[in-house]
């Protein structure tokens, strides 16, 4: 397996990212959209990423951005965020990224008096009608590029996400991200969606978690990490060590190597 680290808020830049990711022995770095220092005109800059992968022999994975939402209801904002996943998946054949992660937006909900309903679930037709265009936009882009685009768990998916998940499983280009963090701070309810689908699970995101908290330090909470890193390796899939501060980075690599795993 390989394991790699997130982009740290405590770090400045991307050359601080790669110091750590040096200084810990982790293969990859996964570049954050979230930050400005990773927005798509920075992604683009590709000979400067390939050349710092190369000297550092290391590479980049990338995370969308948690607003992603191609399916908003405003085609301007739609498009913008499909414009967005196009150009970003260029930059990433170019500089050698193996995949993108992304999250499933839940929408907007009314609040009614008995219950929430989503918008995407009440236009469930629409919604899906959205995911199949940017699932074809995606082939077109990246069909044969051995990029996967994997879909993380949150906080647990709702009825129409599982069907929109499906539906972009249908292509090969799409795969599974299991964040186990997040998967146990909701009570392991997406666990048998992903375990009846676990060929397709492609990455990991691995921290430790105690009740509804996580991204703990590996081996400070009650998560089963043994087993979780059993199916990760059996699946040859890479993990995240996606704890949120330089330290626990630290002691979390260091867990790695005296259970054996590096």
């Amino acid at each position: 397996m390989d394991f790699g680290m997130p982009t740290l808020i405590e770090n400045q830049d991307l050359h601080e990212n790669i110091a750590l990711c040096r200084e810990l022995g982790l293969q990859f770095i996964e570049m954050n959209m979230n930050l400005p220092l990773f927005q798509t005109k920075q992604l683009e800059e590709t000979e400067k990423l390939r050349r710092l992968a190369a000297e550092n022999g290391i590479y980049f994975t990338i995370h969308l951005d948690e607003n992603l939402n191609v399916c908003d209801f405003n085609s301007l904002v739609a498009d913008a965020y499909m414009e967005t996943v196009e150009r970003v998946l260029v930059a990433a054949k170019e500089i050698g990224a193996p995949l993108l992660n992304m999250h499933m937006h839940h929408g907007v909900y009314f609040t009614l008096p008995d219950r929430k309903v989503y918008l995407f679930d009440a236009y469930r037709k629409k919604y899906r009608e959205n995911f199949a265009r940017f699932r074809e936009l995606c082939e077109r882009v990246a069909k044969d590029s051995g990029i996967r685009i994997c879909i993380e768990n949150t906080d647990g998916y709702q009825d129409f996400e599982k069907e929109a998940v499906d539906d972009l499983l249908q292509s090969e280009l799409f795969a599974l991200t299991w964040d186990i963090g997040h998967s146990h701070g909701c009570g392991n309810v997406d666990e048998p969606f992903l375990m009846e689908r676990k060929d397709r699970l492609y990455h990991f995101h691995i921290h430790d978690g105690k009740g509804s908290k996580n991204h703990l330090t590996l081996g400070t909470g009650e998560i089963d990490l043994a087993k979780r890193l059993g199916l990760a390796k059996a699946n040859g899939c890479r993990c995240v060590v996606e704890t949120k501060t330089v330290e626990a980075l630290r002691q979390s690599a260091a867990w790695l190597l005296e259970n054996g795993y590096r």
